[in-house]
């Protein structure tokens, strides 16, 4: 799959305020990595793309790394799957997500989810989306855990998993983690 991109305006005439703008939908998936503080700092730099909407979905675990009144957009959460649908004629929280979005990143994605999503199960509300994630749209992963979970011989497995289902991994840097290891 060929990494995403926004696409560039066509010159002059796309910046008219007379030709309608599209609007990007971008869904950010966060789980329960020590990496999910940086969330806030994701969020902002989503939001200074002109012409993008951002929604979170959030795993209960994720919420433990970062403040949810620091996001500054709609932030799901699997309460809000069950609040959601009383009956049978009731939207299903995770389909609507999945029809809103033209992109998910699930950024960061931990040892847990990863295995989770490369078995098939779904649940909580992001594993939901994802199962029900349209595959002609891109879906991008960015594992975060420690070095020594990284380096587990299923990790690799369930990353090749992933990527044959057509999702694109953002990989993995190496640098101090927050437990005082170095790598990635």
């Amino acid at each position: 799959m060929e990494p995403f991109s926004l696409p560039e305006p066509a010159g002059p005439a796309a910046m008219s305020s007379s030709v309608p703008q599209k609007n990007h939908h971008v869904l950010v998936g966060v789980t329960g990595s020590v990496a999910a503080l940086k969330l806030p700092l994701l969020i902002t730099e989503l939001l200074k793309i002109t012409g993008l909407k951002v929604k979170v979905v959030t795993t209960e675990r994720a919420k433990h790394f970062y403040n949810t009144q620091e996001i500054p957009v709609t932030l799901y959460s699997d309460e809000d799957e069950w609040q959601l649908w009383k009956g049978r004629s009731d939207p299903v929280l995770h389909i609507e997500l999945r029809r809103w979005a033209d992109l998910m990143v699930v950024a960061p994605l931990d040892a847990n989810t990863l295995a989770k999503l490369a078995n098939g199960i779904c649940d909580n509300l992001l594993t939901c989306v994802i199962r029900a994630w349209d595959l002609s749209k891109p879906l991008l992963f960015c594992p975060a855990m420690n070095t020594a979970m990284w380096e587990h011989p299923i990790t690799a497995q369930q990353v090749e998993q992933l990527k044959a289902f057509g999702y694109t991994e953002i990989p993995c840097v190496v640098k101090k983690l927050v437990c005082g290891d170095e790598g990635q």
